[in-house]
């Protein structure tokens, strides 16, 4: 359903915010070795965060890319699907048709509508926070 781009995007801010708990900014190394990921890749991933506010780079010594506290309960999960993968998930086809609609239907339209409205209810009640917490608290894992 996300691409491999946004799953790399959401598990890289995701380990972002759970530093960020710990006042701890953290370099594109460790990031990308956190999460499994090539390191040019997920300095890419981490660019387009940067530029859609999602996260903070800090350039020089002590620096790395970290998520200011009192934003990790405001940014929500749909913010890092849409900044990667765009507005597609919320409103394209599921078979990707170009004309697809109510009046026009094709054969998945109406399940995958109600799919599309559960994933967008969970992206959008989603914090950076909650999904912080459970990894502080290893109650979920980045990696196994």
């Amino acid at each position: 359903m996300f691409s491999k781009t946004c799953k790399y995007g959401i598990r890289a801010v995701i380990f972002i915010a759970s530093e960020s708990l710990h006042n701890r900014r953290v370099g594109i190394k460790d990031i990308a070795e956190r999460i499994d990921s090539p390191q040019a890749f997920t300095a890419k991933i981490l660019q387009t965060l940067v530029r859609n506010e999602i996260i903070r780079s800090v350039k020089g010594v002590g620096g790395g890319f970290e998520i200011p506290a009192e934003n990790l309960a405001k940014i929500k999960l749909s913010q890092i699907v849409t900044a990667i993968d765009g507005e597609d998930i919320f409103t394209k086809c599921g078979l990707g048709l170009t004309h697809c609609s109510d009046e026009h239907p094709c054969p998945i339209h109406n399940k995958f509508k109600f799919i599309k409205v559960k994933l967008t209810v969970m992206l959008e009640g989603t914090t950076l926070e909650e999904l912080a917490l459970g990894i502080k608290t290893e109650d979920t894992f980045l990696r196994y």
